[in-house]
């Protein structure tokens, strides 16, 4: 019979929402279950706010006080879906009253807070977990399985975008996401760090850096209320504010294998809903992927027969990573979702084997000092190390 692990979420808004789903699907996808995910209680800044996600989400009890929470004994795993500055207390708390803990993306707002979470994981000793769900996307572990059976020989570049809108508009609230204090960065920490990495996840350890980081709306509506509300628009009489992060940034990387690349991510591109790609390119083929088709990868080998060269789609399915739990054809279409629910599989998993995942707070860590350094390199325009 499998263990049943009592889940503490901190935050019911969206991505609240997104780990709810995983804790109920995981176990009808992959079973027989590594454990059981019970939706204890639900934690969120107001009663009535916590109430109403808890019984919407199915967790069982609803608080206003993170604190107690993650030190009752009665909780084995704290889930943090908050803003980026509430990261570093609520796991380390969690922490350090012996719990496992998996937080939402970028772990940190800056490589030094998250050097502080890292610590107290190494002193716990339990399973941590940075939310990086796209990496659990069926195509891109594909693309991984093949890289390392050395399909495409020794890489020698990759290019990666992550294009968004919902920000483009410039009525559109100025929420947490565009105020420094609270996020760390703008366009880098939100969505840039899910290209970081999977360029670290594909082609290895980054290096050093030379970035462009621009800002393009320097005042926006004031957010009304609590609620993250991506791509509205704000009221037409609501008092502006200040933006103080980036909306766009550009950056040359250096691998410590000797490849190179690019990543270019931004917030303001019209037309563009979660444009998330990637390109490698080694000695022995390419490999393409596009999350917009999320189902699909693209993979040309060099040694096809001369008549047969090009780029050729694969549709995942149950013959690929993950395939066994999922859907039973393929192309018969994953979604955000799955992803969250392959996330919460490989996180129980990890637990219940006593190991650390990946992505741990360790490669947290490291993509945090990444982001550091594009931040640093755009403000002086000059090749930045990463260092350790």
């Amino acid at each position: 019979m499998a263990s049943t692990f009592n889940v503490a979420m901190i935050g019911g808004g969206f991505m609240g929402k997104a780990h709810a789903l995983a804790y109920a699907a995981m176990p009808m996808f992959f079973w027989p279950a590594p454990a059981i995910p019970r939706r204890k209680i639900l934690v969120d800044v107001g009663p009535e706010a916590a109430a109403e996600a808890a019984a919407r989400y199915g967790f069982e009890e609803s608080s206003t006080d993170w604190r107690s929470v993650v030190a009752r004994p009665d909780i084995d795993i704290v889930d943090i879906c908050t803003p980026n500055d509430s990261h570093a207390p609520i796991a380390i708390a969690a922490l350090e009253a012996g719990k496992h803990v998996i937080s939402e993306k970028p772990l940190a707002r800056t490589g030094d807070e998250a050097l502080t979470m890292l610590e107290a994981a190494r002193r716990a000793g339990t399973t941590t977990m940075v939310a990086f769900n796209y990496r659990r996307t069926p195509a891109v572990a594909l693309a991984r399985k093949y890289i390392e059976d050395g399909r495409i020989g020794r890489i020698l570049n990759f290019r990666g975008t992550y294009l968004q809108d919902w920000s483009a508009d410039p009525s559109s609230p100025r929420s947490w996401r565009f105020q420094k204090d609270i996020a760390g960065s703008g366009t880098v920490g939100d969505i840039g760090t899910h290209v970081i990495d999977f360029a670290r996840y594909l082609v290895g350890e980054i290096a050093s850096v030379n970035a462009m980081v621009h800002n393009y709306i320097s005042r926006r509506p004031i957010q009304q209320g609590g609620l993250d509300k991506l791509g509205t628009a704000a009221r037409s009489d609501a008092p502006l504010g200040d933006i103080d992060v980036d909306d766009e940034m550009i950056t040359l990387l250096r691998f410590e294998n000797g490849a190179v690349g690019s990543i270019e991510a931004t917030r303001n591109a019209f037309g563009r809903s979660n444009y998330l790609t990637f390109e490698i390119h080694g000695e022995g083929g390419s490999i393409a992927f596009d999350y917009e088709r999320m189902g699909e990868l693209k993979v040309m080998f060099a040694d096809d027969p001369p008549d047969s060269k090009g780029f050729r789609t694969v549709h995942t399915g149950p013959a690929h990573p993950y395939g066994a739990g999922l859907w039973p054809i393929p192309a018969l279409g994953t979604g955000y979702g799955e992803t969250k629910i392959i996330e919460c599989f490989d996180f129980l998993s990890a637990i219940v084997a006593g190991t650390q995942p990946s992505p741990s707070f360790e490669d947290g860590y490291r993509i945090s000092r990444i982001a550091d350094a594009i931040l640093a390199s755009g403000k002086t325009g000059a090749w930045t190390d990463v260092g350790r």
